[in-house]
């Protein structure tokens, strides 16, 4: 993970494998910013969805037991809606460097649809 202190607040910028770890000890809450149609084709299990065009950092979770890492399909939009939500007084805020695509280049688990059925599988890379 990067640290940078930024105007506004400390912004971080996580790897796949720290988010992974993360979801895994129960620390983090990870919060996709792509549009639905994105996220309905693949996601992380276990994010929750905010789209770049409805995002409200004041509708963000708190961070109280849990920190906010944003995401979305290669790391630009979440970086822009972290310094959005940083500006909005959340401190610390993070995202996922490189987004879904590197969480799939890091072959990382996550949900996918059967194009066969339409329904959600869980895709394990190997």
């Amino acid at each position: 993970m990067e640290t940078e202190q930024i105007e506004t607040g400390t912004f971080e910028r996580w790897t796949p494998d720290d988010v992974e770890a993360a979801l895994a000890n129960h620390e983090i809450v990870v919060i996709d910013v792509r549009s639905p149609q994105e996220f309905a084709v693949e996601h992380i299990e276990g994010a929750m969805l905010m789209p770049m065009p409805f995002f409200r950092a004041d509708h963000l979770p708190t961070q109280d037991g849990k920190r906010i890492v944003l995401h979305c399909g290669s790391g630009l939009r979440s970086e822009r809606m972290a310094k959005i939500a940083s500006e909005a007084g959340i401190d610390p805020i993070a995202h996922l460097e490189g987004g879904f695509t590197a969480w799939k280049e890091a072959k990382k688990p996550h949900i996918g649809t059967d194009f066969m059925s339409g329904a959600p599988k869980k895709v394990m890379p190997k």
